[in-house]
């Protein structure tokens, strides 16, 4: 029998070591690596995940310093992926990494959820457009997928939920992707970590020169991390079930 190391022994000592070693035998996909998408995939390892997907195609910009984990002053300028992938391994040598800095669209997106064996995705992505389009591909390919809605705008963590898409309510980006996923014939069937807080009207900008984004919404340091650390429950959780 293989020994537990020692940073995962009161992981073990919470969960034993069958449901630890389902965890390390799972591999889930996390898509969008920003404030929630980073800490979603951060709490999965230290949790024990062993065969981890990452996917982002920004780098990180000043602006992202008040809420995201690998937004440093060191790392400026540089790719996501290669940051967050750097700090992944730190936490556990042995983690069975995957990284695609780029878009993930249509077919290219279509293969890599056919063939990848993943036991969980979990969607990151803070634009309605190709986060539908991986919930669909993979609710299509039989995957679970827990969701974040949007943290922006928001400050109170105890009106944060976890529930079927069906039950989302209060959240403007769960109305927009219910209505859009409705014409694909889903209405139900996967989780989302959403909040029932009202976003404050002055808390949002129009912008025009931003791609896939037609407004800014105000965020603080907290509330990404509580969305990033609710969808890694979700998926820790469901995959220790007996």
């Amino acid at each position: 029998m293989t020994k537990t190391p020692d940073w995962l022994e009161r992981t073990e000592l919470l969960l034993g070591s069958e449901k630890l070693g389902k965890l390390s035998a799972s591999h889930v996909f996390v898509a969008g690596l920003g404030g929630v998408g980073a800490y979603a995939a951060e709490m999965l390892v230290r949790a024990g995940i062993g065969q981890l997907t990452i996917a982002d195609a920004d780098g990180i910009i000043p602006s992202n310093k008040n809420r995201q984990l690998i937004a440093l002053d060191s790392t400026i300028g540089r790719a996501k992926t290669a940051i967050l992938a750097a700090r992944l391994r730190d936490i556990n040598p042995d983690l069975e990494l995957t990284v695609y800095s780029e878009f993930l669209r249509d077919e290219r997106l279509n293969g890599i959820l056919e063939k990848g064996t993943f036991d969980y995705v979990v969607d990151a992505i803070d634009t309605l457009s190709p986060k539908i389009y991986l919930i669909y591909g993979s609710l299509k390919n039989q995957l679970p997928v827990v969701s974040s809605m949007g943290a922006g705008g928001k400050m109170d963590p105890l009106q944060v939920k976890i529930s079927d898409v069906s039950e989302s309510y209060n959240c403007r980006l769960a109305y927009a992707l219910r209505k859009k996923l409705r014409k694909l014939g889903v209405d139900k069937g996967f989780t989302v970590v959403f909040s029932t807080e009202p976003v404050a009207k002055e808390s949002v900008i129009i912008v025009e020169n931003e791609q896939n984004k037609k407004s800014n919404v105000g965020t603080i340091s907290y509330m990404p991390a509580v969305f990033g650390c609710a969808c890694a429950s979700v998926v820790i959780r469901e995959l220790t079930k007996t």
